[in-house]
């Protein structure tokens, strides 16, 4: 059984680290994209600099998502020993810090208080 199991939660964790990739890469893209529209309507370089952090935070939030993911499936269900435990736990404190912080420089709050 865990001949089957293991090639396939490897195509599963590349498949998943390619699309965590695509995500910010994507999300960069489609931010830069959108600073010319910005531009012909006039709106002030602040406006503009804010809606782009914004959408690359948002971008580099949903793609570190999926790469923890890719990191939990592979420690999981292809080498789980004890050393491969404790490199995912550094590897997710390390992406959940990023992911903190970046959720309070984009909203000014952290995830767990009130949006009033």
């Amino acid at each position: 059984m865990l001949e089957l199991v293991r090639p396939i939660a490897e195509w599963g964790v590349a498949i998943m680290e390619i699309l965590g990739i695509f995500i910010i890469a994507g999300f960069a893209l489609y931010a830069l994209a959108c600073v010319p529209v910005y531009v012909l309507k006039r709106d002030r370089a602040e406006n503009i600099f804010l809606q782009l952090r914004q959408r690359l935070g948002r971008g580099i939030l949903l793609g570190l998502e999926f790469l923890v993911a890719a990191d939990i499936i592979h420690t999981v269900a292809v080498e789980l020993t004890f050393e491969t435990v404790g490199v995912l736990l550094i590897i997710v404190l390390i992406r959940t810090f990023l992911s903190f912080t970046l959720e309070v420089e984009l909203d000014g709050r952290w995830p767990w208080q009130n949006k009033d």
